[in-house]
């Protein structure tokens, strides 16, 4: 089992003395990655929690001879000590409280020199109890004091609601927390004297800060709000220079030893590698980016995502508007396109719903649904847009836009052909249509037109909403799913008739697919009372098996009889799984044979709630980390939740 999504943005990143890498927390491990490429080149790996703090030592400190040391905290209650070139463990420091947050002011500011080296301090925000009134105990935040040379905790600072991050300015003789509307400053100590808190600021503001900067020369310190450009003033002269249309707020703004790097952290999981002063990003590094937040209306189709199965890539819209190309198996960003233009400001109203995002089998086109909200009651727009990629960069380009395709109806699905330039839309309006793409026109080099997509063909089943469609695996059958009657077409746009009707379910159905080369099909209906999976046989159009199970994704296997369904877990029983990789999960994924009710395997896994399924191909080189031209695949099930979090599973 493999697990994905890790977030780069939870703690602040730091850049090595030389500029040419960055440290970046990672879950349990610190990624250290090339400022050059972008590309991940090492990791410091042995903490058995989250980390959240990595200070790279300064080159110019007593405490290093060299350029490559740090120090890294953790939720394990652990402080450790690395060579990040090698890289390799150097000291470990056990202080038996979970830290959020460190500064260690000793290191900093300090020139080189042959004299004893003083004893170096470290300060954290870490999780602690505070007895109540009545007797018991609630967790809170400390601010403490810890002797990293003798490893022996000090005094508490100060306590407040939660664990706070603590900012340190550039020289070392400042650090401060923020707390709601209010900041505490402490002044560092010389050597061995007493901490002392010199201030206590409460700022009338109506909303909490989330960032907090010290001057690097004078006693001035600046706090703010939430906002997606990164502004760069210079004092005296009032001028300032932007660095607009990031697209997500800032968490963090990083130094570098290099003047003339910094780097920024976004709440969109993106770390953006920028020159200065001339503000311009240099490099990217990005992890999966945050779902959006969409409204109630469409909280039942939002956040869905597509699948190439050969290439092991997940297509994930996300909450600035755009569709994001993730690597499952390198976890890294491929590509990223913007279905719609969209400046991140704080009190931005959505505005636009990105509903639907389906991929070709080969992973060449691609088509999203959107809609516009109305406004006051009025406006309101249904848009189907066809995109086409470059097979070897993946960046796809818009080729066709649909405005209403179904008239003034909501698209339901959408399905790409197997093997034909050939799509499917649906509508709750009660009818389906087929898509075919024409070529562009070319002159030598010269690109007279761009290919196209025209509705050649108009299919509808007594005027029912048509709920999923779905492509038999080599393409010759078309099954539309028509609330509760499954029906089966030829979707050659010359015919487009009905071939058979295969029977009728209880509850709507929501989701259909061909098992593979099998002569199965499965489908999920959903309702209130009677939700229901269910087998059906093609050559006795009749359910060969069935169960009363809320199933959330279906993925089939191309190439076998082999299918998986992701269930949420009744309320009134729970199904014991006797292969559960995940403990205390909401729902189940089931691995089945289609000709066989009893599962073949089970899966307990966490945020079943909008997640989905896919069976995709990967070399074994690259899960095993072969140095051989191996080119044999291996298939994995994976497993995407609705806030892009990942799991693959080995289905065998």
């Amino acid at each position: 089992m493999i697990r994905g999504r890790r977030s780069y943005v939870s703690s602040p990143p730091a850049l090595s003395n030389d500029a040419k890498r960055l440290l970046v927390c990672t879950g349990n491990a610190v990624s250290i990655f090339s400022t050059s490429t972008g590309l991940q080149i090492a990791s410091l790996e042995g903490h058995t929690d989250l980390v959240t703090t990595v200070i790279v030592v300064p080159a110019t400190s007593r405490a290093v001879q060299r350029l490559c040391y740090c120090w890294t905290a953790s939720l394990d209650g652990t402080i450790r000590y690395w060579d990040f070139s090698v890289p390799e463990l150097v000291k470990k420091i056990d202080i038996r409280f979970p830290v959020h947050s460190m500064v260690i002011p000793s290191i900093l500011g300090q020139p080189a020199s042959n004299e004893k080296e003083p004893k170096l301090f470290a300060y954290f925000s870490v999780e602690g109890a505070r007895k109540q009134a009545n007797g018991s105990t609630a967790l809170c935040g400390h601010i403490k004091k810890c002797n990293l040379t003798d490893s022996r905790m000090g005094v508490t600072l100060a306590e407040t609601n939660e664990p706070e991050f603590i900012t340190i300015s550039s020289m070392g003789k400042f650090f401060g927390i923020r707390d709601k509307r209010k900041i505490h400053i402490w002044k560092v100590p010389a050597l061995e004297a007493e901490l002392v808190e010199i201030k206590k600021i409460t700022l009338h503001h109506t909303k909490k800060m989330t960032v907090l900067a010290f001057h690097p020369t004078q006693n001035i310190i600046a706090a703010g709000g939430k906002e997606g450009v990164l502004v760069v003033w210079q004092l005296d002269t009032g001028k300032k220079k932007f660095l607009p249309r990031i697209g997500s707020p800032l968490l963090y703004f990083t130094a570098s030893p290099d003047p003339t790097h910094c780097s920024i952290s976004c709440a969109d999981n993106q770390i953006h590698l920028v020159k200065m002063p001339l503000m311009e990003i240099i490099k990217s590094i990005s992890g999966i980016k945050l779902p959006w937040s969409s409204p109630e209306l469409y909280s039942n189709v939002h956040n869905k995502v597509a699948f190439n199965q050969n290439a092991g890539l997940v297509a994930l819209p996300t909450e600035s508007y755009s569709i994001q190309l993730y690597s499952l198996y390198d976890d890294r960003e491929i590509s990223e396109v913007q279905v719609c233009e969209r400046n991140h400001q704080p009190g931005d109203d959505v505005t636009v719903v990105v509903t639907i995002v389906a991929l070709s089998p080969d992973g060449s086109m691609m088509s999203t649904a959107e809609v516009k909200l109305a406004e006051e009651g009025l406006g309101g727009l249904v848009c189907l847009k066809f995109w086409s990629s470059a097979a070897q960069n993946k960046d796809f380009s818009l080729t066709t836009i649909v405005y209403e395709p179904h008239r003034d109806a909501g698209i339901s699905a959408v399905a790409f052909h197997p093997t034909k330039r050939m799509a499917v839309s649906s509508s709750y309006g009660g009818d389906f249509k087929v898509w075919d793409c024409r070529d562009g026109i070319r002159q030598g080099n010269e690109i007279l037109q761009n290919s196209s997509w025209t509705c050649h063909a108009v299919g509808s089943y007594k005027k029912k909403p048509v709920t999923a469609v779905a492509f038999s695996c080599d393409g010759p059958v078309l099954a539309v799913a028509a609330e509760t009657v499954i029906t089966l077409w030829d979707p050659d746009p010359e015919k487009n008739v009905i071939v058979a009707i295969m029977g009728e379910a209880i509850v709507p159905i929501v989701n259909l697919s061909f098992i593979g080369n099998s002569e199965y099909l499965v489908a999920a209906s959903c309702g209130s009372f009677k939700p229901q999976l269910s087998v059906w046989s093609m050559s006795k159009l009749s359910v060969s098996w069935s169960y009363k199970l809320h199933v959330e994704a279906l993925a089939c296997a191309m190439d076998s009889s082999s299918f998986a369904a992701l269930a949420l877990c009744p309320q009134s029983k729970d199904i014991k799984s006797e292969n559960s990789m995940v403990q205390g999960g909401d729902g189940l994924i089931l691995l089945f044979n289609a000709v066989d009710p009893i599962p073949v395997a089970t899966w307990s896994v966490r945020k079943a709630k909008g997640g989905t399924l896919a069976f995709i191909q990967v070399t074994k080189s690259s899960v095993e980390e072969k140095t051989s031209d191996e080119k044999a695949t291996e298939l994995v099930l994976a497993y995407v939740t609705s806030d892009h979090e990942y799991v693959l599973f080995d289905p065998i």
